[in-house]
């Protein structure tokens, strides 16, 4: 599913794409790199570089992932088509977060697969849920670690610990784990990898240094882990390795990592602060983590087109549900906070309009 672009005119809040403003820089690093590449690449000295291998192993183990093999994918999409379309067959079924990612619903749909339904809370995936979509034949779940789409859900140590119970009895399932907002998620990584015996965790680069990078570090068990990197080399072979020397260029700097604090710390600041003026307003948002905030609504259609009247663009919360119950997905990248009360006020009256005064006789 795809959003059109809004009129002009109205701000955009639509798009679920990071700050531009807050990416760190290309220009330094790409120089740098055309002053260190001495010879080309050859068919058979590519694949993975083992210095990003080791920096990416580093980063996932501190963060709690169990040690695995690794290889690399074109972004977090890419590898889970690719681990979906290694492990399963159309007609099989998938159990997904709902409401969940608009694109990996598509995915879905695409290679013939059936989606199930589990729903979401601010803690992650109800238990109840995935044991039901597990019942009803999944055969892989995808759990979001943090800043899940739309909700901003984060898998929370209690659920985590509820879920990997649940896991455990289903060895054969296929576990798939999507940390695309990484260093930007500013809450505690609780991973389920390893609970399952087929099992991969996803890590892209594209949110906290920019969506052009394609390059995600996928690590799990040996087997999963083969599969995937078997299929590439009938593929589309490898990541280039000059993209994967300046995503670790990139690591390696730390004015990078500061603007990638900073980011963080300011999508914080935007989505605390807008889901507080809501709530003033007595309206229930949902943005534990991440860059989007949503509001549950009775009516999308009639909120939508209140807002669009009010001059802002935002997410029908269609794209983005099997079931569940209706909503608008807010983007706060391109919000500044002084939007914010303006905002909040036009949702609350798009949310819940003026009573009509009727007809008189």
């Amino acid at each position: 599913a795809t959003l059109r672009p809004p009129a002009p005119g109205l701000r955009d809040l639509s798009r679920g794409e990071p700050d531009a403003r807050l990416l760190p820089p290309l220009g330094p690093h790409l120089g740098a790199l055309a002053d260190s590449v001495d010879r080309p690449v050859s068919y058979s000295d590519a694949g993975v570089l083992p210095d990003l291998a080791e920096a990416a192993r580093a980063r996932l183990t501190a963060d709690g992932v169990p040690a695995g093999e690794l290889t690399l994918t074109g972004g977090a999409l890419d590898g889970i088509e690719r681990l979906l379309g290694a492990q399963l067959r159309p007609g099989d079924a998938v159990a997904v977060e709902d409401p969940g990612w608009a694109n990996l619903l598509d995915l879905i749909a695409a290679l013939g697969l059936r989606a199930i339904g589990v729903p979401v809370d601010d803690d992650g995936p109800l238990a109840a849920g995935v044991e039901a979509a597990l019942d009803a034949g999944a055969r892989a779940l995808i759990v979001t670690s943090r800043a899940q789409n739309p909700t901003g859900a984060a898998v929370s140590a209690d659920r985590a610990a509820q879920l990997r119970g649940l896991l455990a009895d289903r060895p054969d399932l296929l576990l798939i784990e999507d940390d695309h907002a990484a260093e930007l998620a500013r809450v505690p990584l609780r991973p389920l990898a390893g609970a399952t015996r087929s099992w991969a965790f996803l890590r892209s680069v594209s949110k906290p240094l920019g969506p052009d990078l394609r390059l995600a570090v996928l690590m799990g068990d040996e087997t999963t882990v083969a599969r995937v990197a078997g299929r590439a080399q009938v593929g589309a072979g490898w990541v280039s390795t000059v993209l994967q020397r300046l995503v670790l260029s990139l690591w390696r700097d730390p004015a990078v990592t500061a603007l990638v604090d900073r980011a963080a710390e300011s999508y914080e600041r935007r989505r605390a602060a807008l889901v507080a003026a809501l709530a003033d307003l007595g309206l229930a948002a949902h943005g534990r983590s991440g860059i989007n905030v949503w509001v549950p609504v009775d009516d999308e259609t009639s909120a939508l087109t209140a807002l669009r009247d009010a001059g802002w663009a935002v997410a029908p919360g269609a794209l983005y549900r099997i079931a569940g119950a209706p909503g608008l997905r807010i983007t706060v990248s391109d919000l500044d906070e002084a939007e914010i009360p303006a905002l909040a006020e036009a949702v609350a009256r798009a949310v819940r309009p003026a009573a009509s005064p009727g007809f008189t006789v």
